[in-house]
Parts: C-alpha cells; structure tokens; sequence
C-alpha cells in the first residue's frame, strides 16, 4: 500500500478544498444577487429556505460520511465487490429518503415556521423558495452517497469536477433568473433545482465503474452483516446529524427573533463560517480516506501517520483562513450586500468569524478521523455533551449580550465538540491495531 506523503494527502484534500469552497461561494451569490435588491426581506427569505432545506437534507448526511467510512474500509482489505455495493446501498436509502421528504413537505415547512419568528414578508418569499427547491430532495440525498464513495476512492478530483459544474450552472443561471428575468427569490430556487438534475447525471458517469462489471453483484446488497454494520454506523450519524443541525439552525432562528436586520446580518456571516468548514473539511475528508484505509489494512502506524498529516494541513489552512477574515472582512461584507444597515450590523460581529477557523478547526479535523475508523458512537456521544453544552451556554449568554451572546455559544460548541473528541481518539488507533 502506498506511503501517506504529505503530497498524497494534498492530492486527496487540494481538489475537495476547491470543490467544497465553491459550495459557500454559491451560498454568497445567491445572497448577493437577492442583496442587489436593496431590501433586508429577500435576503433573510433564502437564507432561512437554505437553513431549512440543509437541516432537512444533511440529516441524510450520513450517507455521504458513512459511504466513505465503510468503502474506504472495504478499498483497504481489497474487497472491490463491497466497493460497489456500498455505493447501492446508499443510493437506494437516498431515494427513499427524497421521497419521503416530497411527500411530508407540507407538514415539515409548517413545523419549520412555527420555529422561526420571522416577518409574515420573509416567510412568504422563504415558502416560495421552498416550494421549489423540495422537488430536487432524491437528487440532492443521492449526491452524499456519489460524493462519499468518490472520496473513500481518493478519486476526490471527480468530486472537483462535479461540484464545479454544478455550481457554475446554477451562479449562470442565478444571474439569468433573478437579474435579467426579474424572479426574486424564486429564480434562485429554481437556479438551484435545475443545477442538481444536472449534478446527479454527471455523478452516475463520474461513478460508472460501480455498474460495471458485475461487482456490485458478486455480493447481494442485501446482506445482513452488511447491513447491520451499515444501520449502525449510519444510525450513529444521523443522530449526530441532527444535533449539529439542530444547532446551527436554532442559532439562525435566535437570530430572527432579534429583527430581520440582525437575520440578514447572521446570514452573510455564515457565508464566512460555511467557507471554513467546507474548506477544512478537505483535509478532514483525507483524513477519512486514509484512516478507513488504515483500519481496513489493520495498521495503528498508518492510521497515526494519517490523523498527524492530515491534521497538520487542516490547522494551517485555518490559521490563513483567520487571518484573511480579520483583514478582509469588511469589503467582502460590502461585496455581498448593498443595504447600510446590513452591513453595519454585520461588521459588530466579524470578530467571532475570524476566530472561528481556530476554535472550529480542531473539531473538524477529528470528525474525518473518526469518519474514517467508524467509530461513529464516539462521534454521537461527543456531540451530546456538546449540545447539552451550547444548549445551557445560549441561555446564560443571549439574555447579557444578545447576538454576540448567540455568537458565543456557537464557539462554544465547536470548542467542545474538539475537546471530547480529542478525548477519545486513541480508540481509533486501537481499533486498527485489533482490526
């Protein structure tokens, strides 16, 4: 098996830092294009319709993680026939998934509403943004499961190509639709819907070696050890999943309840979180490669070598990511939105982003470890502390400081998902010297 090299690591993450960049990049056109409109509603509208719609698809996130865990594992014993089937696997659950959303969206927009304070304006234009965009739920859920099995393959400068063409169409047709055609809010749905059918036939060509050959087939997808190993490990991350989710969206709804301003506010400086996570977790994902291959070929060595090397990377990368938000921030505020008080508002909180690299980084790194080895009850307990955690922090902070208080606790949770992880990470090296 080929030596872990920085040079290998930078091969696997390079690609995944560019592709999962432009993701966040789209997330700031679209707020850009609406905030040429001059008015705060529009803004806080499709920022609310992505939170509920990201909550609701990144539940299904495990697909993505536990696709790249199990695969990565199975590339690292040789075993090309459960290479296939666990891409099968993931995208019979994705479909499913899809339509089971299609099918309750009404109740789940309801709920959805009925947590998030926001005006009756930026409520009406965020149900018709959703309107749209749930037709694209099966399309979306099925990308984790490509992505993933793209990723445990080191094949990451396929995810690259995916993810930018899928997102140059969807910047191209965002301009179409909502400056040249006047659609508002609803053009950058259906920007959005018609970028995904794209994405996922691109996906299915990008993955074309699953299908052939017949080695999906030289084991049933239906296996029961399988599957058992897949509910667990799936099951394990959804919960963790939703917790994560369930955080960050309460901290967009907190944040409603302080006035459409302060949403709009939050949510151009989540563009500068998203750039961070989306960009870390390019060496994170090496790290998942890597550490799955390294527990599938019974090597603590190899998995040691892996975690250091990646981590390496991943901690510098959010140094210069700090640095370039703490002197760069304000223009890049003003590039995004053109209403003033947007952007005084938004400058009062830019301290928490250019510390956010560095007290998130940590976290991130040890969530691809983690990923990799499948020890994915560690991963769910540690994120139980850290909600409970962040839970109790909001209720001290938001009363004494308001949105810097809602800002803190979001540190806060990310300080101590790094921590309890930390705690538990030489089960990963045990768990490969025991294979």
């Amino acid at each position: 098996m080929a030596e872990i090299t920085h040079a290998r690591v930078l091969k696997i993450a390079l690609p995944i830092v560019l592709s999962n960049a432009t993701i966040p990049i789209l997330g700031a056109v679209d707020t850009a294009v609406v905030g040429q409109l001059g008015l705060p509603a529009p803004i806080g509208a499709v920022g609310i319709g992505a939170v509920i719609l990201s909550s609701l698809y990144w539940i299904f996130g495990f697909l993505r993680m536990g696709t790249t865990g199990l695969v990565s594992q199975a590339h690292g014993t040789g075993d090309t026939g459960e290479v296939s089937a666990g891409l099968m696997r993931a995208l019979i659950i994705a479909g499913i998934a899809g339509l089971s959303l299609i099918v309750l969206q009404l109740p789940l927009f309801w709920a959805a509403f009925q947590l998030a304070p926001a005006s009756d304006e930026v409520e009406r234009l965020a149900r018709d943004y959703l309107q749209i965009r749930i037709w694209g739920a099966p399309l979306t859920i099925s990308l984790y499961a490509f992505t993933g099995w793209l990723i445990a393959l080191e094949r990451t400068r396929g995810v690259l190509l995916l993810q930018v063409a899928m997102n140059a169409l969807n910047v191209g047709l965002d301009l179409l639709f909502v400056l040249g055609l006047g659609w508002g809010v609803q053009g950058v749905a259906g920007a959005t819907l018609i970028s995904e059918i794209s994405g996922v036939v691109l996906a299915l060509w990008l993955c074309r070696a699953a299908f052939a050959g017949g080695l999906w087939r030289a084991r049933a997808i239906f296996d029961r050890v399988k599957l058992a190993t897949m509910a667990r490990v799936n099951t394990d991350i959804m919960l963790r999943s939703i917790l994560l989710q369930a955080s960050f969206t309460s901290f967009l709804f907190l944040g409603a309840g302080q006035g459409d301003v302060t949403l709009a506010a939050n949510q151009v400086l989540l563009q500068f979180l998203q750039i961070t996570a989306f960009a870390l977790d390019g060496f994170a994902f090496s790290a998942e490669s890597l550490v799955g291959q390294a527990v599938g070929a019974h090597s603590a060595a190899r998995l040691r070598r892996a975690s250091i090397v990646s981590s390496q990377w991943g901690i510098g990368g959010a140094l210069a990511l700090g640095a370039v938000f703490l002197l760069a921030g304000p223009a890049i505020i003003d590039l995004m939105t053109t209403a003033p008080n947007v952007r005084i508002e938004a400058r009062d909180y830019l301290i928490w982003i250019a510390a956010a690299p560095l007290i998130g980084g940590p976290a991130w790194m040890l969530d691809g470890i983690f990923i990799g080895a499948t020890l994915t009850r560690e991963m769910r307990n540690a994120m139980v502390i850290s909600v409970a955690i962040y839970t109790a922090a909001l209720f001290v902070l938001i009363p004494l400081f308001g949105n810097h208080g809602l800002w803190a606790g979001l540190m806060i949770l990310n300080a101590t998902r790094g921590l309890t992880m930390a705690r538990l990470y030489p089960r990963a090296e045990a768990k490969a010297a025991a294979g």
